[in-house]
């Protein structure tokens, strides 16, 4: 099952990234937070202090923030984001 189906990237999430160290990854619906965490984590060998998540039509928007010991932005610059 494919839980990160894609990385939201406008304007307001690249100020996220930079400034609140934090992903936004568009998900499925059912997904939970704790997937979601643990898929970023597996992925991107990366620490996950919390994940929040907002529901839109048919998908949801998950906001990974993580430790300080892990840079957003380089995940983001892998991802072709910034």
């Amino acid at each position: 099952m494919v839980i990160l189906e894609k990385i939201k990237a406008t304007e307001k999430i690249v100020r996220m990234i930079e400034v609140e160290n934090l992903i936004a990854f568009e998900t499925d619906r059912k997904t939970t937070k704790k997937e979601i965490a643990k898929e970023v984590e597996e992925l991107f060998n990366v620490k996950v202090r919390k994940v929040r998540t907002i529901t839109r039509k048919n998908k949801k928007i998950a906001y990974v923030n993580l430790t300080k010991d892990f840079v957003a932005a380089d995940i983001a610059s892998k991802l072709g984001v910034l």
